[in-house]
């Protein structure tokens, strides 16, 4: 009930004019509109529920995983510091995710099947008329 309450809260409090909230939440049980359900009268829980979009991350979320790896390593390579204000917080990031692009292109892998032919041949059969 918990939880409701906080939905509650950001529906009606923090953001009252908007018109369509979207969260990305966890699996947890009690994070549904069922939740909302018990905690208050059918209407209020309905008038709560219209206000919200809710995504649910995957129960097995690798790709939540590569999203705070790539996070992390942001932090560290360029947010390591003050940064003093939004406009340069952008520019520093934008060259930043250049630089790596720059980076990935380079490494791009240009394995070939014939190249995985020859270095994994026990796992590729040849054929013999």
């Amino acid at each position: 009930m918990n939880w409701a309450h906080q939905i509650r809260n950001l529906v009606d409090v923090r953001h009252p004019q908007a018109e369509l909230i979207t969260l990305n939440m966890d699996n947890l049980n009690t994070h549904t509109g069922a939740s909302l359900y018990k905690a208050f009268a059918p209407e209020d829980a309905r008038r709560i529920l219209d206000k919200l979009e809710i995504h649910y991350t995957p129960k097995h979320g690798s790709w939540l995983n590569r999203a705070e790896i790539q996070l992390s390593i942001l932090s560290r390579q360029c947010l390591d510091r003050r940064i003093p204000d939004q406009k340069t917080l952008k520019e520093e990031i934008a060259a930043w995710q250049e630089k790596r692009n720059v980076i990935a292109r380079a490494m791009e892998r240009r394995f070939t099947i014939e190249d995985a032919r020859v270095k994994f041949k026990k796992l590729y059969p040849t054929l013999q008329e």
